[in-house]
């Protein structure tokens, strides 16, 4: 439930303060027909994305067996990397966001008119609206639905409380800070979902184990109840770790916190 409320929190935060990114320019501009076809983007991007749902669903109903098993680990394997993907780019884009967006719509406008306009918002929303369906998706493969259902209610209401009182321009919300720790928890996240989906590949056979288990530290911290399930859950905590998902583990970790150590340095440096 923490996982789903985190994710569509965090996800639904950025479409909503996108989507208000572009309804004040065009409300600014005083575009009425600009802003009736903003609504009309959101929707469609909104259909493209429970459309993506519907498709995966289906997918998984047909399929059975080793090949239901292979899809499920391909998509908890492209959330973590959707997730590591998202984090960069906020991180990359995320101070000029707003003016890349607003240069977007201009240009869009320009060229294509009203139909310029619902492209952009659509897409906008509906690359978020998809990565949410593919982190749900590989977090179902390890939680119950009814239980993703409510994190994920919950997580939607308090997204839009939190992007009405950034839209205030309250001072007490730091949206920047908390946009900085979504993205590390995220990382946290993704990294229990390549665990897992390491799991089921030491399950199915199809990577080797190596030493299991590296160690046992259940009587410690045990993973399938209390705060280890959490941890488990959240952050790919295993009291009897595999070698070979330990190994995987800690390359995610290298790889991801390389860059945040180099960019570190250079910016000192300069």
């Amino acid at each position: 439930m923490l996982n789903a409320f985190f994710v569509v929190w965090r996800e639904s935060l950025e479409a909503l303060l996108i989507i208000g990114i572009l309804y004040a320019w065009l409300k600014a501009d005083g575009d009425r027909r600009g802003l009736r076809a903003l609504f009309v983007g959101v929707a469609g991007g909104v259909v493209l994305a429970l459309a993506l749902g519907w498709g995966i669903l289906h997918a998984q109903d047909e399929l059975t067996g080793n090949a239901l098993e292979i899809f499920q680990i391909v998509a908890m394997a492209l959330a973590t990397v959707l997730i590591v993907q998202m984090v960069f780019w906020m991180k990359k884009h995320g101070r000029k966001l707003k003016a890349n967006l607003e240069t977007q719509l201009a240009e869009a406008r320009t060229q294509q008119g009203q139909w310029g306009i619902i492209i952009v918002a659509a897409l906008a929303v509906a690359r978020e609206g998809a990565e949410t369906v593919i982190f749900l998706y590989g977090l179902a493969m390890g939680g119950e639905v009814s239980a993703l259902v409510s994190g994920a209610a919950g997580g939607f209401a308090v997204a839009i409380l939190t992007a009405w009182a950034a839209a205030k321009s309250l001072a007490w919300l730091p949206i920047g800070r908390l946009l900085s720790l979504s993205s590390f928890l995220l990382l946290v996240l993704a990294s229990s979902m390549l665990v897992a989906a390491s799991d089921r590949m030491i399950g199915m056979d199809w990577l080797p184990a190596l030493m299991d288990p590296v160690w046992d530290t259940s009587a410690l911290l045990d993973d399938n109840a209390g705060f280890g399930r959490v941890c488990a859950d959240f952050a790919g905590y295993r009291a009897r770790p595999a070698l070979s998902a330990l190994l995987i583990w800690l390359a995610y970790w290298v790889l991801v916190l390389l860059p945040f150590v180099v960019f570190g340095r250079q910016k000192r440096g300069g």
